[in-house]
């Protein structure tokens, strides 16, 4: 598990470095246009998080019931992150989550997805997430209508998403001078950094998939409890590498 943070306030090389040095790995911050210079994630302010030794976790949001708007408002949506991630030069492999800000109901989850799939078709070479409550998280993994997964403790009635890669626990806590929200990562996180590599080191559910078999077949093999569960243990991590659920 990695401690981030996400905020709205752009970070500075002063505010970056006070929060990793609490002992934070990430922090989420916004793709956004221009006009919303105020919560923008700049090349200058990737550079000073990266300085800092953290890494990057992007996300768009405009509005916080975007989504809503079902498929022409992702492919608009997409179309501006995808610009976004290539002024940064976000790494490929890397995510871009897309915010369903709100308390969504069943009756939005058609759009939800209508949204989050046309959002993934304009941002070829990332992966596209989505942030929200339980439900709307347990909904998209459902429908694969993306590949990410950032539940929020917001609206979930205490019930926590065995998909999730990032976990928001708190909001509205200050780190390093800056008004921020808490989060935990449980891998496969889509984040990236300024420096070579930032979004591809997560493992690949290809690759996964035949680790676990090489473990399977030590399993079978193997001829007591300990060794079979150690086998098991390895094979959930593996799984947690690659963004699959345990078994």
């Amino acid at each position: 598990m990695t401690k981030g943070i996400d905020c709205a306030t752009p970070l500075t090389t002063s505010t970056a470095g006070a929060i990793a040095k609490e002992g934070y790995k990430f922090a989420a911050r916004y793709l956004v246009p221009d006009s919303y210079s105020w919560k923008r994630l700049t090349p200058s302010e990737a550079q000073a998080i990266t300085n800092a030794g953290m890494q990057i976790v992007s996300v768009y949001e405009t509005s916080a019931n975007r989504p809503a708007g079902g498929s022409s408002a992702g492919q608009q949506d997409g179309a501006s992150a995808r610009k976004e991630a290539q002024t940064l030069k976000q790494s490929t492999g890397s995510a871009i989550y897309f915010a369903v800000d709100y308390d969504a109901q069943p009756q939005d989850y058609d759009e939800i997805e209508q949204y989050l799939k046309a959002a993934a078709a304009q941002i070829p070479g990332y992966d596209a997430g989505v942030y929200g409550s339980y439900a709307v998280v347990e909904e998209m993994y459902k429908r694969s209508a993306c590949k990410r997964f950032w539940q929020t403790y917001a609206w979930s009635g205490g019930k926590k998403s065995a998909h999730a890669n990032l976990y928001q626990y708190k909001n509205g806590v200050t780190v390093g001078g800056v008004q921020a929200d808490l989060n935990d990562g449980y891998g496969n996180e889509g984040w990236w950094s300024t420096q070579t590599g930032g979004g591809g080191d997560e493992m690949s559910q290809e690759d996964a998939t035949k680790i676990i078999r090489f473990l399977s077949a030590g399993w079978y093999v193997a001829t007591t409890k300990t060794d079979k569960d150690e086998f098991n243990r390895l094979a959930n991590e593996v799984r947690k590498a690659a963004g699959l659920p345990p078994e």
